[in-house]
């Protein structure tokens, strides 16, 4: 079997890892996103049918083409149609297995081993590989196969419960926790932990994600709460979601919000002092009667003039108070911009990632995979990445003309 080997435009930390992504929509997609432009080179396999749902999911430039969110979170990926209830799509998965060093999964559990392409069927041709499957809640437990979507994981972490203003129902967020932070960045983390004790030993692991537990192991102010007092908060009263004045979001005249996190005593002063309200100074931190009754002239003092007079008063002022930007505005910040956090890519402006490394100027390699014109199943890279396998152009056409990729 031909070894493979980097293309010329392979640069970045993991440069020379081998990813095979079976996962869609967003959790695995993004966390193998972050590692594609890393550097490592990400095969996404998808089945020959529709594929990625989030091909078709939302809007596209124009009817027919690939959605912006499949763009947007599958660049720098190479793509593989391949027909895995096939023996011989099977066969093929497993060919390139051998020379992977990561395969990604995010099917409900038993799904991969049912195919025959599970982490026991992998590691037993090749051992140093690390298999990270990311599920709603895991691959044990009475819950393991119950459906389920970033609302239902935030919700059963009990975080949900606490998102929310005092005396209102639970806020439901367009940043999906439980996604993003539970499946994509823990995904990562697990994943890249496993390569780097593969190869100080030789030997792979299997990683076991569950979005629910993520969520769940990051509710510190819950626990504290309950550490603390013996029970939670009601919702917007704990000291971080709006019991105390020196950390909350107070409304303006125009209908805008000022951040305030001025829980440091000396920002608080600095805060007050601005204001001209020395006298609120003893109350920053105050969860009490006293600390209610501050909040509440706050709120109605900040509530007279719009957000760019507070903008204004605050901006050389480093006491921890900002303007609440609308998503639109944030993408413009002086500072986001002055960091990269937004390049134009494949007609679409696209987040940069969100750390810097020296000696790495992360750069769009490819956009996200294609299914060619005039075709149905095939994948953008199928001949190529076939090839880097060892197949001959014979084989390559027999897959083809039996559906199998």
């Amino acid at each position: 079997m031909a070894r493979r080997s980097l293309s010329p435009d392979s640069s970045g930390p993991l440069a020379g890892l081998r990813v095979l992504d079976l996962t869609r929509l967003l959790p695995g997609p993004v966390a193998t996103l972050h590692l594609a432009d890393l550097g490592a080179d990400v095969i996404k396999i998808e089945d020959t049918g529709a594929g990625d749902y989030t091909r078709s999911m939302g809007v596209g430039a124009a009817p027919g083409e690939d959605s912006y969110f499949f763009r947007i979170v599958n660049r720098n990926k190479r793509g593989l149609r391949l027909d895995l209830k096939q023996a011989a799509g099977v066969e093929v998965f497993l060919r390139l297995a051998r020379d992977a060093d990561v395969i990604v999964e995010s099917f409900r559990p038993g799904v991969v081993d049912k195919l025959g392409v599970g982490y026991a069927a992998v590691s037993a041709i090749n051992p140093k590989i690390v298999y990270c499957a990311i599920t709603g809640y895991g691959q044990t437990g009475p819950w393991r196969s119950h459906a389920g979507h970033d609302i239902n994981y935030v919700a059963t972490a009990g975080v949900l419960d606490q998102i929310g203003v005092a005396g209102g129902p639970p806020a439901l967020p367009n940043f999906q926790i439980g996604d993003l932070l539970g499946g994509a960045l823990t995904g990562l983390a697990g994943i890249l932990a496993g390569v780097i004790a593969a190869r100080a030993t030789g030997q792979g692991r299997y990683v076991d994600v569950s979005m629910t537990d993520a969520v769940f192991a990051h509710a510190y102010s819950p626990l504290l709460s309950v550490l603390s007092r013996g029970r939670t908060l009601p919702r917007g009263e704990d000291a971080l979601s709006g019991g105390l004045p020196g950390y909350g979001l107070y409304r303006t005249q125009d209908g805008r919000y000022l951040a305030v996190g001025a829980l440091e005593p000396k920002f608080w002063r600095l805060f007050c002092a601005t204001l001209g309200r020395p006298d609120f100074e003893p109350y920053g931190l105050d969860a009490g009667r006293e600390g209610a009754r501050v909040k509440a002239q706050l709120a109605d003092m900040i509530a007279r003039q719009p957000l760019a007079h507070w903008a204004r008063l605050f901006g050389n002022v480093d006491c921890g108070v900002t303007p609440a930007p609308t998503f639109e505005e944030a993408m413009t910040h002086p500072q986001l911009r002055s960091r990269g956090m937004l390049i134009e890519h494949d007609g679409l402006p696209q987040f940069a990632p969100p750390l810097k490394m020296s000696g790495f100027d992360f750069a769009v390699r490819r956009a996200a995979p294609k299914v060619p014109k005039g075709t149905q199943s095939a994948g953008a890279d199928d001949t190529a990445i076939l090839r880097e396998a060892g197949y001959v152009e014979s084989e390559i056409a027999e897959l083809r003309a039996a559906g199998t990729i």
